[in-house]
């Protein structure tokens, strides 16, 4: 049986990657972000299926309490655009 001789394939650029310190972790903004988002995206999927504001329900309906829920819910929304400008501008490159 012949042997294949596949080209070899230069990986060396994703250890030099790794090394660089070009990916970080997430830091306590980013987490409070995601959590918020999460809630907003189980809030508007509720009311997109069974009309039910999940928000609303818990905090009262256009109380203090819900209106913060909702403005930390869009100031994650903007700071999300945020980091993906910041992200894809890291990476040199817009993603496709």
């Amino acid at each position: 049986m012949a042997a294949i001789d596949t080209p070899m394939v230069e990986r060396r650029h994703l250890a030099d990657r790794r090394a660089g310190g070009s990916s970080r972790s997430l830091n306590a903004v980013d987490w409070i972000a995601m959590v918020l988002l999460i809630v907003g995206g189980i809030n508007w999927g509720l009311i997109g299926l069974m009309n039910i504001d999940l928000v609303a329900v818990l905090l009262g309906e256009a109380t203090v309490a819900s209106r913060v829920v909702y403005m930390a819910v869009g100031l994650s929304g903007l700071y999300a655009i945020y980091t993906c400008i910041r992200l894809s501008s890291r990476s040199g490159k817009l993603p496709a």
